[in-house]
């Protein structure tokens, strides 16, 4: 009986190094979630408000429109991913794929999705220095670090 796993997803070589890991690594007939979270900035393209800045006010179109594009690459990436684990045997019934919208963090939302039943989490390692790592963190660390229930799997 194979694994349910969440896979957090964006656009990042790094995601692709998780999933390849995964497709080589796991029986297919695990279930596989690819999970994006999306900052929450196309609110903004719904704004009128006097406080936002002038300048906005006048590339705010073209703003939104970059918010869209950035969608639609990340869904891109995740047909991509799909096909690999089709393409390795696994069951693509058993592949679904979800982009939602940052509501408390994005590695807060991460761990929160996958408390609704997922046996693992996997995260590409970030592409940072030790030391902007240090100082930034990442959301692969923070993941790492608050998961309690589940259990994470940091791909590099």
């Amino acid at each position: 009986m194979g694994l349910n796993i969440l896979i957090a997803f964006d656009d990042s070589e790094n995601a692709m190094r998780a999933v390849e890991f995964v497709a080589k690594s796991f029986t297919h007939d695990s279930t596989i979630t690819l999970l994006s979270i999306l900052q929450d900035s196309i609110a903004l393209c719904d704004m009128n408000s006097p406080e936002l800045t002038p300048y906005f006010l006048t590339q705010q179109s073209a703003f939104c429109a970059l918010e869209e594009k950035k969608r639609e690459i990340v869904k891109e990436a995740m047909e991509k991913a799909k096909g690999t684990f089709v393409s390795s045997g696994f069951i693509e019934k058993n592949i679904s794929m979800k982009i939602e919208k940052k509501k408390s963090g994005i590695a807060r939302d991460i761990i929160n999705e996958a408390q609704s039943g997922f046996d693992l989490i996997v995260v590409g390692r970030r592409g940072l220095s030790g030391i902007m790592e240090f100082i930034l963190g990442s959301v692969s660390q923070k993941v790492l670090q608050y998961a309690k229930d589940t259990s994470v799997l940091v791909v590099n």
